[in-house]
C-alpha cells in the first residue's frame, strides 16, 4: 500500500517571519516610492500612510483565518468555506492569473537595477531576471525548510542595508521638497493607493503557508505582527527621504534607491545597493511562487484543477508539478517583455487588480465566518476598503472581471451539460 505524501510541517516562527516580510517587502519599497511621489507629489507620504493604517484590519483578519483554517488553499479555502466552490474556485483563478505578471516583473524590477548601474542590455537585464525566476523555482523544488532559512538570512541583509540607506540619505533632505504639499490635488493620492497596492501584496501568501508550519495557531500570528511593524516602518521611512531629496524627479526614478546611497558614498556604494535591489526582489518572488504552487495543489486536491497537480515530490514533499508548470509561462512573459518592450506600470496595475478582488472575496467570507465582534468588524472594514481602493484600478478592473466571468460562464455551462444529460 502507497504511502500517502503530505506536506511538511517545518516553519517556524522566525522562517514565517522572514518569508512574509520577504513576500512583502521587496519589489516595491525599490521602485513605487518614486514613482507614488512622481504621481501625487509630496502627498504621496498620506498614500503610504493611509494604506499601511488600511492594511491592518486585513492582515489580522488573515492571521485569524489562516490560525483557523491552516489550509494551503488560504484565502480560496475561506472563500469556498463561506460562499461555496464557485466562488472559491474563482478566487484560486484570480490570483493565478495575477502570476504570469506579478512574477516576472518583480524579477525584471531587480535586474532593472543590476542593469541601471552595470550598464547591462535588455537582453542580459531580462537573462537576470529568468535567473531569479529559475532559483526561486529550483529552491522551492526541494522543500520548504531550505527555502525558509534561506529566506532569514536574505531578509536580515536587505533590512540592514535598506536602513542603511535611509539613514544615509537623511543629511540631503531639504524641507522645500515638500511644498507644494498637494501639487495636483487629492484624486492622485487614491491612485497612487491603488497603484501602490502591489507594494502590500503578500500578506496572504502565509495563508498559502499555514498548513506548512510547526504550529499555526501560535507562531501565524506572532509572524505577521513583527511583519507589518518592520515592513509599515521601512516604507514611511523610505517614501519620506524619496520626497524630502526630491530624488523621486530624477531622470530615472525606478532607481532612486541607488540614487539616495550614492548621494553620500558615491558610485561603490551604488553598486551595492544595485545588487541588493536585485536580491531584494528574490524574496517575494520565492514567497509568492512557494504560495502559488500550494495553492494549485490545494484546488487540485478540491476538484477545481486536474489531478495531476494534486500529488506531492515523493522525496521533498513539494508541489513539484505545479512548480515544474509554471517555469515556462514566466519564461514566456519574459520574452515577450524583451521582445515588445513592455512598460512595467501596467504590468504591476494588472495583479494589483486581480490581488484586490481577491481580498475583497476573502474579506467578505471572512465576515460570515468568524462569529466574534472583533472579527466580524475588521472583516467588513477589509472588504469595504478593498472595494474602495478597487475602484481606483482604472480599467485594469476589467481583468479580474473578465477572468471571474469566465469561470461563471463555465459553471454554468457544466451545470447545463448536466441537465441534458439526465
Amino acid at each position: 500500500m502507497t504511502k500517502e505524501v503530505s506536506l511538511k510541517k517545518s516553519i517556524s516562527w522566525m522562517q514565517g517571519s522572514a518569508m512574509t516580510i520577504g513576500a512583502v517587502l521587496g519589489a516595491g519599497i525599490l521602485v513605487l516610492p518614486a514613482i507614488a511621489a512622481g504621481m501625487a507629489g509630496p502627498a504621496s507620504l498620506i498614500s503610504w500612510l493611509l494604506m499601511g493604517l488600511l492594511s491592518l484590519p486585513m492582515i489580522i483578519v488573515i492571521g485569524m483565518m489562516s490560525s483557523r483554517f491552516p489550509d494551503s488553499g488560504g484565502l480560496a479555502t475561506y472563500v469556498r468555506e463561506a460562499f461555496g466552490n464557485a466562488a472559491s474556485q474563482i478566487t484560486g483563478l484570480l490570483m493565478l492569473t495575477a502570476m504570469p505578471f506579478g512574477m516576472p516583473v518583480t524579477a525584471l524590477i531587480g535586474a532593472n537595477y543590476l542593469g541601471s548601474v552595470f550598464g547591462l542590455s535588455q537582453g542580459a537585464v531580462h537573462g537576470a531576471a529568468t535567473f531569479l525566476v529559475l532559483i526561486a523555482i529550483a529552491l522551492n523544488y526541494r522543500g520548504i525548510e531550505l527555502s525558509g532559512r534561506t529566506q532569514v538570512v536574505v531578509v536580515a541583509s536587505i533590512l540592514f542595508i535598506l536602513t542603511f540607506a535611509v539613514l544615509s540619505a537623511m543629511p540631503n533632505i531639504n524641507g522645500l521638497a515638500f511644498i507644494p504639499f498637494l501639487p495636483h490635488g487629492w484624486l492622485p493620492v487614491g491612485e497612487a493607493m491603488s497603484l501602490i497596492f502591489f507594494a502590500f501584496m503578500g500578506w496572504e501568501m502565509i495563508g498559502n503557508l499555514a498548513e506548512e508550519f510547526k504550529n499555526p495557531q501560535k507562531d501565524l500570528p506572532i509572524s505577521l505582527a513583527i511583519s507589518v511593524i518592520v515592513i509599515n516602518l521601512l516604507y514611511l521611512a523610505v517614501a519620506y527621504v524619496t520626497v524630502g531629496t526630491n530624488v523621486y524627479q530624477s531622470e530615472s526614478p525606478l532607481t532612486a534607491m541607488i540614487i539616495l546611497v550614492s548621494y553620500r558614498w558615491g558610485d561603490i556604494a551604488g553598486m551595492l545597493v544595485a545588487v541588493l535591489g536585485f536580491i531584494a526582489c528574490y524574496c517575494p518572488l520565492h514567497t509568492f511562487i512557494a504560495g502559488f504552487s500550494r495553492l494549485v495543489y490545494a484546488q487540485a486536491r478540491d476538484g477545481n484543477l486536474p489531478a495531476y497537480f494534486g500529488r506531492l515530490h515523493p522525496r521533498f514533499q513539494t508541489p513539484h508539478r505545479a512548480l515544474l508548470t509554471f517555469a515556462p509561462i514566466y519564461l514566456l512573459i519574459l520574452f515577450l517583455s524583451y521582445a515588445f518592450s513592455w512598460d512595467l506600470k501596467p504590468l504591476i496595475n494588472l495583479p494589483s487588480a486581480n490581488f484586490l478582488a481577491v481580498y475583497i472575496l476573502g474579506m467578505s467570507a471572512s465576515s460570515r465566518i468568524l462569529q466574534g465582534k472583533l472579527g466580524k468588524s475588521l472583516s467588513i472594514m477589509s472588504t469595504f476598503l478593498s472595494l474602495t481602493i478597487f475602484l481606483f484600478s482604472g480599467w485594469f478592473i476589467l481583468y479580474p472581471i473578465f477572468i471571474s466571468l469566465i469561470v461563471l460562464y463555465q459553471k454554468h455551462w457544466q451545470q447545463g451539460q448536466v441537465r441534458e444529460n439526465c
